[in-house]
């Protein structure tokens, strides 16, 4: 069965579940419970779990005796201490159609998903991840495949690099350097570096840190005595403990209603801040508090990529502070425009940003700024024309260059890939990094116009666009 089939076989029993009143979150929750009961049974030389968790006898067992062993079984997965805590701490059966929950059971008995390989058996649970995205309204905070590819390809992680997100999901960024890594010849060293050491993870949620433990352990990740270090807190309020080399991460849009970080000790005295005095600024917009995160959270010589909207490339205020320190003690080299359509929550428009972390010096340390503009005369939707990984080649390609050079030709006034000094940014109106040079085509071109659906999509997106600036504007003058 291929490997689009058994995610469609498996997913389309979640419809027959809410009817039970089961969300999507949930459904995928017991999912990861039992397929990591069945994984256990097909690698019993690995990993030995208590009797109770016998595969065999779940399959054999009906009614109340099946409900009751399931529940007997997550409690007793709970109490076992090392990883098995961290994922079933708290678990609990919410499939009480005793009929259901054998059925989704012989559904997972059908295929033997240790055989079905590394890739696919990831391939597998990143997709049942992505569809819970697109119909649970989740959507915006699933970061697309293809952009998390194309990042890991410009950062080019090593076997031994630390790798940190500190807003991490469900884990894809993780996988994303896994698979890369996974590409590589090697060592035993780098295998168990690499199993127990690479990843570092922070997630307010605990559930869904527990679906980024269970997606890890899938992909070989820890062992049943020995977690990765993934953590259920706010990493903001975290401190910064142990510098990584790499950062990855989207972090959650939004203004923060309370627990605001700030740099400045009088204001932490005040119910509703908590100081950082790491920080540059004092700002209750998320991703520029992550931002500044990020780079406290980066060894010197390390290296980020970051997806964030629009309104961080042009907000005034903390902003603008945070534009100019990026520019003045950050090597801030790249920035990737991203189309609208890819996110499933509508209205977002993001942006990748690319910078390395260097020894403080006097001097400033960003000297020009490359930008990509993938955004204009750029039309995707996330299910009839997604971007993918092919679409992005272009710009890897330029990323990678040993000297870069320009696309961009003065002439003909086209080309995606463009160069700006700092001196250049710095004299824009509030050190605005919102920079487009192209034009819309479709503005222009009546006969040439996309398809009647992608136009709307668009229509929806930009106004949506306009209405997020917007209150995040509002939220910035309140």
């Amino acid at each position: 069965m291929t490997t689009n089939n058994l995610v469609q076989k498996i997913w389309s029993f979640c419809d027959t579940l809410r009817d039970d009143g089961l969300g999507y979150n949930d459904y995928l929750e017991q999912l990861t419970y039992l397929l990591f009961l069945k994984m256990a049974d097909e690698n019993k030389n690995k990993y030995s779990l208590p009797g109770i968790c016998d595969w065999k006898s779940l399959i054999l067992n009906k009614g109340g005796a099946l409900l009751d062993q399931y529940e007997k079984i997550l409690k007793t997965l709970a109490d076992s201490g090392g990883m098995l805590k961290k994922i079933f701490s708290g678990a609990q059966n919410k499939i009480h159609d005793s009929s259901k929950l054998q059925k989704l059971i012989n559904l997972i008995d059908e295929e033997n998903w240790s055989s079905t390989g590394y890739d696919i058996k990831g391939e597998i649970y990143e997709s049942l991840l992505q569809k819970n995205a697109e119909n649970s309204g989740a959507g915006q905070y699933f970061t697309p495949r293809s952009i998390i590819q194309t990042i890991i390809e410009c950062v080019e992680p090593e076997p031994l690099d630390t790798i940190a997100d500190p807003s991490c999901g469900t884990g894809g960024f993780f996988l994303g350097a896994l698979e890369y890594l996974s590409r590589k010849k090697l060592t035993k060293e780098e295998q168990k570096f690499i199993k127990f050491d690479t990843f570092h993870g922070w997630e307010i949620e605990k559930a869904t840190a527990r679906l980024c433990l269970m997606n890890l352990y899938l992909h070989g990740i820890g062992d049943l005595k020995k977690t990765p270090d993934i953590q259920v807190t706010d990493s903001l309020k975290a401190d910064v403990e142990k510098k990584v080399k790499i950062v990855l991460a989207n972090p959650p849009f939004g203004k923060s209603s309370s627990d605001i970080p700030t740099n400045e000790v009088k204001l932490a005295e005040k119910d509703g801040y908590f100081l950082r005095e790491d920080f540059w600024v004092t700002t209750s917009n998320k991703q520029l508090a992550f931002l500044q995160h990020i780079v406290c959270m980066l060894q010197n010589e390390g290296r980020a990529a970051v997806v964030l909207p629009d309104n961080v490339l042009f907000e005034g205020g903390a902003g603008e502070t945070i534009r100019r320190k990026l520019l003045e003690e950050v090597h801030l080299h790249t920035i990737l425009r991203l189309p609208t359509g890819i996110f499933y929550a509508q209205g977002v428009n993001a942006n990748v940003l690319f910078f390395d972390k260097k020894k403080p010096s006097k001097k400033s340390v960003s000297k020009e700024v490359w930008i990509y503009d993938y955004r204009t005369n750029v039309h995707h939707t996330p299910k009839k024309n997604p971007l993918t990984f092919e679409s992005l080649s272009p710009f890897i390609e330029c990323y990678k260059q040993d000297k870069r050079k320009e696309t961009w030709k003065k002439d003909t006034q086209q080309g995606r890939w463009k160069k700006f000094t700092h001196d250049e940014i710095l004299a824009r109106d509030k050190v605005n990094f919102d920079i487009t040079w192209l034009k819309d085509t479709n503005l222009i071109d009546l006969e040439n116009l996309p398809e009647p659906d992608i136009l709307i999509t668009e229509i929806i997106d930009n106004l949506e666009s306009v209405l997020v600036n917007f209150r995040n504007v509002k939220d910035s003058i309140a």
